[in-house]
């Protein structure tokens, strides 16, 4: 077999995984290249941020956007909305590819899918990539025009918000006073997380990143701060770690070398493999947050945006990130499972419930037709 040919079997195959459809563009004269993965619309139309990154090969592209679209689902499905779960990655590099016709030809792309997904923010990607993005689509939110603007405003408090929710099972204390966090990524979000963290007498905070830019940035934003080399973040000693980058970080080589109680941050996707690593947490005493559900201030945004902006219900709806974990946090223990196990299985019977009412509804309807016949 050809590895053209092993590679086309591989998409092919996340078919009978579930997932509903993966999509292959390109743009030749904008250079645009990219994958979406929609994985569920069983709950209403997909919707899932879009990622730029210079991925060293298709191969490596298709198995992240294919795990995010899924996780995803899962978010939407656990944070109480009525959508299913797709992503979009882009090819390239950020600091070269980007152009307003770059935008303009993925937002026309993005209309061509007639309303089977919609998408925002993800890593790379700015407001005013989406603002670009916008004039050519229906389907782009985190825009000014309609609503609140850039997803990360609530994607950083909804991460601020789940961790005082670990802090609180963890420590039984309601605030960060006294405690050291390990941010491994200082993007966006967790720049934007700043002004919340001020709120508490933090003990230390240590950071890594690869970009010098973010660096700066987030030096001049906590002076205090203590940059480390990336490899570093892993071995600091620190009351939570907390991921913000890529996905996949925490694994057989880095599990073991945590110094942390907690890991809480805003990265998709963190465990490289869900059932083991999440699993190795549990083993080490380490209360995990499950990325879908304590990011999730992104997509409450974008879903409040879809149905028409309301920014107090978006705010109160990310404050119940820390009900939700609360919630999870109690199915594991009264169910003895990890929390990873008990995320799922909050997700999985919303999805089920929902599901079950709609088909109960439409046998309703066609006994109640019959009756009139």
């Amino acid at each position: 077999m050809s590895k053209s040919q092993a590679f086309t079997d591989e998409v092919f195959s996340y078919t009978n995984e579930g997932f509903e459809q993966i999509i292959y563009f390109y743009n030749k004269g904008t250079g645009l290249k990219g994958i979406t993965c929609i994985h569920d619309t069983r709950l209403g139309p997909s919707c899932g941020g879009t990622r730029l990154y210079n991925y060293r090969s298709e191969e490596e592209a298709l198995y992240d956007v294919t795990r995010l679209a899924k996780g995803m689902t899962y978010k939407n499905a656990a944070a109480g909305l009525d959508i299913g779960g797709c992503k979009t990655v882009l090819i390239g590099d950020p600091k070269t590819v980007k152009s307003e016709e770059y935008f303009r030809a993925y937002g026309r792309y993005i209309q061509s899918l007639k309303g089977r997904i919609y998408t925002g923010q993800d890593m790379n990607i700015t407001l005013k990539d989406c603002e670009y993005m916008d004039r050519e689509t229906d389907y782009v939110s985190g825009v000014l025009r309609k609503g609140a603007g850039s997803t990360t405003i609530l994607t950083a408090y909804g991460t601020y918000v789940g961790m005082k929710a670990a802090v609180k099972q963890k420590y039984n204390q309601d605030n960060l006073d006294g405690l050291t966090i390990a941010f491994q990524g200082v993007g966006s979000v967790v720049r934007e997380m700043v002004q919340h963290l001020r709120k508490n007498d933090l003990k230390r905070v240590y950071f890594t990143d690869i970009d010098e830019e973010k660096i700066k940035a987030f030096k001049e934003l906590l002076p205090l701060a203590n940059y480390v080399e990336p490899d570093e973040i892993y071995d600091k000693n620190c009351d939570i770690f907390s991921p913000n980058a890529i996905g996949a970080v925490l694994n057989d080589e880095t599990i073991p070398r945590l110094k942390a109680d907690i890991v809480a941050g805003a990265a998709n996707n963190v465990l490289e493999d869900e059932e083991r690593h999440g699993q190795m947490l549990e083993e080490h005493g380490i209360l995990y947050a499950p990325d879908f559900v304590i990011n999730a201030g992104g997509v409450i945004n974008v879903y409040t945006e879809m149905t028409g902006y309301h920014e107090p219900s978006a705010i109160q709806t990310t404050e119940g990130i820390y009900d939700r974990l609360r919630e999870i946090f109690s199915i594991a223990n009264e169910e003895n499972i990890p929390t990873f196990k008990a995320a799922n299985i909050m997700a999985e019977r919303r999805i089920h419930r929902l599901l079950e009412m709609r088909q109960d509804t439409v046998d309703t309807r066609k006994r109640f037709q019959w009756n009139i016949e």
